[in-house]
């Protein structure tokens, strides 16, 4: 989950990697480090608990270190409090050794026992400090830094991706990964490491995404890759081709509000290149008819916000396909000995392409005999690179951590994905493909439409911000959008908030309902709306205040009950709660803004989540 940033070139090192760390704050805010070398200093390292702003204010902004090499970290903590010490970089022993560390060392402990049985002392409570002082330990063996570095990574077992410089090697920065991102940037004046491409676009746009158990060697003016063999690779380059204003606020108060206001367009860019004539072209996935004929079941697999995507999918891909939908989280999934084999499709959701668990998940499933179809928002990101065939969001960077248009071009691309497979199988009728397919192509004016006038959902977190409390309800869809509703409360405004299938009420949940507890209520999905309704006056009746969601066409009813409703425009069931989510997104965003809360870096989260 944390961020690392790494570069050597004929720059001052230090702003480089305060300004690429500032861009991945997202990805860990406990505290962050940088270390730099110099002909004349040598290893400088500063780094102390706190937001980045710590950091900079203490070396003046990257001023009081000089050296054109060097490496950066922004820390989620796993192993040790957030403080001064567990922060990155790690020094050896010697002090001659830096190391920054994205991932967990499963077997730090035994390492860690071992070396200070040989009078190795530790400073810090990290799993990553064992990797700097075990790399200095084979490195006073063979006095070959490239050599202890591949010594040291057959010891390890775990996730890592590291950077390393070292005082003996004062030109070079060395960088290792498995199952945690980072990609190379090639730069005119250097040349970089990176978790993430945002942290380095500034610089550059072309990259090349490192493979598990890859290690690279690089300079000011070269780059060479190696296998775990230590044979030497010729790597694909890509090329960035989003702005990097992108990355950047461009005027709005946080990423997050900027990030649903970008959700029209990102939707269009996601759809548009796959609907030609009238069809759902994907050209991108090679399957069969005879294949999808051969399918017995299917498997959707994520975590979080994407799991939330499949669940809207399961109801909907059903409908579609008639064929049964089995969704899973994916930390469970690759434990619970799943039933797959090589007639299961087995679909993975990430937005990252690099979370960790769906990638054990997804390589379980191949194992088994699956084929996979994977469905991320990062070219080149490790899921997309292993899965039998990918899809591409193009919602483009998204920075916030709590995700808005992330899951929206998620949750777009399996309905036209659904469409898409139906058609191969014959099991939807050519009227309704054309209905879904007006209204797919109708989403982003509609969301549009929506998000020019949407006073009132401010005014109602402004009511509501003060429950402690809050409960979702929904039958069928709305029950799947309510989880998202949910999900994006708690995370960012720190309100307890549950998510309930309304019918489930009378079997337990309804108990906790007492007068003034909010519940939203959702009642956007057509073929249970009165069922819906029943379940209002259900909660109203034990003193419930409701706020509801609902389309134009059900507005007058739902207002005779609820006490406050939000409209959005109506579409077809299938695609309705793509508008339904955008006001819960909202909700969230101004109930947290007025309890104070920090929006786009909520407490205990990271944006990737490459541990387990």
């Amino acid at each position: 989950m944390c961020g690392i940033i790494g570069f050597v070139g004929c720059e001052e090192a230090a702003p480089i990697l305060l300004d690429g760390l500032e861009r991945m704050e997202y990805r860990g805010y406990d505290s962050a480090g940088i270390a730099v070398r110099s002909e004349t200093k040598g290893l400088q390292v500063k780094k102390c608990k706190g937001r980045l702003k710590v950091l900079s204010e203490l070396t003046h902004g990257g001023a009081d270190l000089e050296g054109t090499l060097g490496i950066g970290h922004t820390r989620w903590a796993t192993h040790g409090e957030p403080n001064d010490i567990n922060a990155h970089p790690h020094i050896s022993e010697n002090g001659q050794i830096a190391l920054v560390h994205n991932g967990i060392i499963e077997n730090y402990l035994e390492i860690k026992e071992h070396l200070m049985k040989l009078g190795v002392t530790f400073t810090s409570d990290t799993d990553s400090e064992v990797v700097a002082q075990l790399l200095e330990f084979h490195y006073n063996e063979c006095h070959n830094m490239l050599e202890a570095v591949g010594r040291v990574l057959r010891r390890i077992e775990g996730s890592y991706a590291l950077g390393i410089v070292c005082s003996d090697y004062p030109n070079a920065l060395i960088a290792a990964r498995k199952d945690s991102p980072l990609i190379i940037g090639y730069g005119e004046n250097g040349n970089f490491i990176a978790s993430d491409v945002t942290a380095i676009i500034k610089h550059t746009r072309d990259v090349v995404y490192m493979g598990d158990g890859e290690i690279a060697v690089l300079t000011a003016d070269s780059v060479d890759v190696f296998d775990d063999e230590m044979v030497p690779l010729e790597k694909k380059h890509s090329t960035v081709d989003w702005d990097v204003s992108a990355a950047e606020k461009g005027g709005y108060a946080h990423f997050m509000f900027k990030e649903i206001m970008e959700q029209p367009e990102a939707i269009r860019k996601t759809i548009s290149p796959r609907i030609r004539e009238g069809r759902v072209v994907l050209d991108d996935v090679s399957v069969t008819a005879e294949y999808v004929q051969d399918i017995s079941r299917i498997f959707i697999i994520a975590c979080g916000s994407s799991y939330h995507v499949g669940m809207v999918s399961k109801y909907n891909w059903e409908r579609l396909l008639r064929r049964p939908v089995q969704v899973d989280l994916a930390s469970e999934f690759r434990y619970s000995d799943p039933l797959v084999d090589e007639h299961s499709l087995v679909v993975v959701i990430s937005q990252s392409g690099e979370t960790l668990d769906t990638m054990a998940a997804m390589r379980e499933a191949k194992r088994r005999g699956a084929r996979t179809l994977a469905i991320v928002n990062v070219v080149g990101s490790s899921i997309a690179r292993e899965a039998d065939d990918v899809l591409y969001t193009w919602a483009g960077p998204e920075i916030a951590v709590a995700t808005t248009k992330a899951y929206s071009t998620q949750l777009v691309l399996m309905d036209l994905i659904g469409l898409y497979l139906a058609d191969l199988l014959g099991t939807v009728e050519k009227s309704e493909y054309d209905d879904i397919l007006v209204e797919v192509q109708a989403l982003p004016e509609k969301m549009q439409s929506f998000l020019d006038h949407f006073e009132d959902v401010q005014y109602f977190a402004s009511r509501y911000f003060n429950h402690n409390s809050i409960f979702f309800i929904g039958r069928n869809l709305d029950y799947a959008m309510g989880l998202e509703g949910s999900l994006k409360l708690k995370e960012i405004s720190y309100i307890h908030s549950e998510a309930y299938a309304s019918g489930e009420l009378k079997h337990g949940t309804i108990s906790l309902i007492e007068p003034g507890t909010l519940v939203v209520a959702l009642g956007t999905y057509a073929a249970l709306f009165d069922k819906a309704m029943s379940n209002v006056v259900e909660v109203k009746a034990r003193g419930a205040e409701v706020l509801a969601v609902t389309t134009k066409s059900f507005q007058e009813k739902m207002e005779k009950t609820a006490d406050s409703t939000i409209v959005v425009p109506d579409t077809h069931p299938i695609l309705q709660p793509s508008l339904g989510v955008v006001p819960l997104q909202l909700f969230a965003y101004y109930v947290a803004l007025q309890r104070g809360c920090d929006i786009d870096k909520p407490r205990n989260l990271a944006k990737s989540v490459t541990v387990e």
